[in-house]
């Protein structure tokens, strides 16, 4: 039986770190709205994140970094609504805790007490220790965040694999572990070699999640928008899509559009 097929009614931090003893894989999805945070719920799914990737896909920005932390808020109390029995973790959003520890822990307790949310994430490691330690100290559960850091996407100037040189791959050797001392119970390990990402997860005693770091991570997210195919131009070598909304949708409402056009909708059944 899965650790969270029946024997739990919540997704925990100890459940999480029970499938990884146990050899069993994290399944994490995006969720920022009632609607489909319900329906990835009740499929089962054992994480979902509210990611700053809302500014992509929700708001159409270029980068993550236009999103506030009141409109993670929202989406983050969006999300929790619909929620029965999946982990709930939600992105720290830029400007949120780079600039020192109070602000850290200033803004996760607001995620935390205004949206009922389980858990924060934060990206970076040595550079953000004491902000997590201090959040840490206040009883939050913190999911880090290490390779590929979006938010840091201007300093890095491009989306492409990180820690492929050795000296950015001991960095973040040492940041990994720097995050299981201090006590996060997880981490994302975002676009880095498959052979590090393995590595590292074995290296590490809390669960690592991968998005395009191979099959050797004890969990795996992807943005739920892209898995689904709502999103259309996104297509990176570790995406799979497992439907193409943005081709039956855009069908569907076609379809909408030719039976009122035409008088075919509503009909005599579907009127009052």
């Amino acid at each position: 039986m899965s650790v969270t097929s029946g024997e739990f009614k919540r997704v925990t931090t100890h459940v999480i770190q029970a499938m990884k003893h146990r050899g069993e894989k994290i399944a994490m999805l995006t969720a920022y709205d009632f609607s489909m945070a319900r329906i990835l719920d009740e499929a089962g799914i054992d994480i979902l994140l509210v990611g700053d990737s809302a500014s992509n896909v929700m708001a159409g920005h270029e980068t993550t970094l236009p999103i506030t932390l009141d409109q993670m808020i929202y989406h983050a109390q969006s999300v929790v609504r619909a929620v029965h029995r999946a982990m709930v973790v939600v992105d720290m959003p830029f400007g949120s805790y780079q600039s020192n520890s109070e602000i850290a822990l200033k803004s996760a307790i607001r995620i935390m007490k205004e949206s009922g949310a389980h858990a924060v994430k934060m990206e970076g490691g040595s550079e953000v220790e004491e902000s997590i330690k201090r959040i840490l100290m206040a009883g939050i559960p913190v999911m880090g965040h290490l390779g590929l850091t979006p938010q840091s996407i201007y300093k890095f100037g491009t989306y492409t694999v990180r820690a492929k040189e050795d000296a950015e791959a001991q960095k973040l050797r040492e940041d990994a572990k720097l995050l299981d001392h201090i006590g996060c119970f997880a981490m994302v390990l975002e676009k880095i070699p498959a052979q590090l990402a393995k590595e590292v997860s074995e290296s590490v005693d809390i669960p690592t999640i991968g998005i395009g770091a191979g099959g050797h991570t004890d969990g795996q997210v992807l943005v739920t928008h892209d898995m689904v195919g709502i999103t259309k131009d996104f297509k990176p070598r570790f995406l799979r899509r497992y439907l193409d909304l943005f081709e039956s949708i855009g069908e569907a409402t076609q379809r909408y559009i030719d039976d009122v056009k035409s008088r075919d909708f509503p009909n005599e059944s579907e009127q009052y």
